[in-house]
């Protein structure tokens, strides 16, 4: 079964550049199948999307359901973060943790063309985390998650959707760490991979995507 919270699980039968052309076109087929199927089980009836005030108002007699929308959206009042981004969540960053070492991370409030110069290093069979920094404001957002897809010598090898959860406005940066991971090992395992990832909610909304550079390496 196929972990859609790996960052990179990548298949021994498709890590190498050397691949022919008939292994290439089957692992292909293959990637998409699963992609596919992934999302076959993924999708489902989301909410309507309702304004912080119909939320608010909603239900107003259930206790156990006030208490939770209390939770969700704490005392503050209408909270704008930034005036001129008219988005309900604006991601600030993106982190690699790995015990031990700094904290690497990704500025995704550059431009995708900045962005897409950035790499991250990984050394083969490091046990890593990916936290994810942003805002929430205006509206509560259902649904938020983090998906990518990862390609090795423009083949598809992984793909990606890791749910966030609901959040409510607040003015505080807000985070979400992802369980932690391994990094693949193996000399047909290192090397370079593009990553292409966005963050989408329930409502389909996309607030920010982008492509970087992951290397798995034998050492640091």
């Amino acid at each position: 079964e196929v972990n859609k919270t790996s960052l990179l699980k990548v298949r021994s039968k498709s890590s190498s550049l050397f691949v022919d052309k008939h292994q290439q076109s089957t692992f292909i087929k293959m990637a998409e199948h699963e992609q596919a199927h992934e999302e076959e089980n993924l999708k489902y009836t989301a909410p309507a999307e309702k304004s912080l005030a119909d939320i608010v108002h909603l239900d107003a007699e259930d206790e156990s359901l006030r208490k939770y929308k209390q939770a969700l959206l704490g005392s503050e009042g209408p909270v704008i973060v930034d005036p001129n981004n008219p988005n309900k969540v604006i991601i600030k960053q993106l982190s690699l943790l790995v015990e031990g070492r700094p904290e690497s991370t990704l500025d995704l409030t550059k431009s995708v063309e900045q962005i897409k110069k950035e790499s991250f290093t990984l050394k083969e069979c490091t046990k890593y985390k990916i936290k994810i920094y942003f805002y929430v404001q205006r509206e509560i957002v259902s649904g938020l998650r983090y998906e990518h897809k990862v390609y090795r010598s423009k083949v598809h090898v992984d793909t990606m959707k890791q749910m966030m959860g609901s959040y409510g406005p607040k003015s505080d940066l807000q985070s979400f760490t992802t369980p932690e991971e391994e990094a693949p090992h193996g000399l047909l395992m290192r090397g370079d991979y593009k990553i292409k990832s966005r963050f989408v909610d329930d409502d389909k909304v996309e607030y920010v995507s982008w492509e970087w550079n992951l290397s798995v390496k034998k050492d640091w």
